[in-house]
């Protein structure tokens, strides 16, 4: 059975970070702490848990009517087993219950497809993370207009 919340015991906390840590920031040399920022108090998160472990985190930045999805990361041997797809969802769905119309981010070139699949459109190429990971900026309105 999957859960989705927010982390809210000192371990649930722990967890929640090493994960962004792991699996966006320690393969390319980055220190512990580098996957924190000065917005964390701020933000909404998210952990997908089956029976009690972590498989998935993301964070979400609310600026009025807009968001923006952060830290997105699904542990790795969960990749392809629509494990991102129920979190995108759920995050999604949040969004809409807050009246918040529109969701963008910042995707790693390698999960441009996912994205993609989840009909996010591209709006353009941007930065070049630790000198080796291409970003593009992606958008999703949730509103349908008539």
């Amino acid at each position: 059975m999957l859960e989705i919340k927010s982390p809210q015991t000192k371990q649930e906390w722990e967890d929640y970070f090493d994960l962004r840590y792991r699996l966006l920031r320690q393969a390319w040399g980055q220190k512990k702490g580098s996957e924190k920022d000065a917005l964390e108090d701020k933000s909404k998160h998210f952990g997908l848990y089956e029976k009690g472990k972590l498989l998935a985190v993301a964070r979400l930045d609310v600026h009025e009517k807009k968001a923006q999805i952060r830290y997105f990361a699904v542990e790795l041997e969960y990749h392809g087993k629509g494990i991102g797809k129920v979190l995108l969802n759920h995050i999604e769905d949040y969004c809409k219950a807050q009246q918040i119309n529109y969701l963008f981010l910042q995707a790693r070139e390698n999960a441009v497809p996912f994205y993609l699949k989840h009909k996010y459109n591209i709006v353009e190429k941007t930065h070049l993370l630790f000198g080796s990971i291409q970003h593009f900026k992606m958008e999703k309105c949730l509103v349908i207009n008539d």
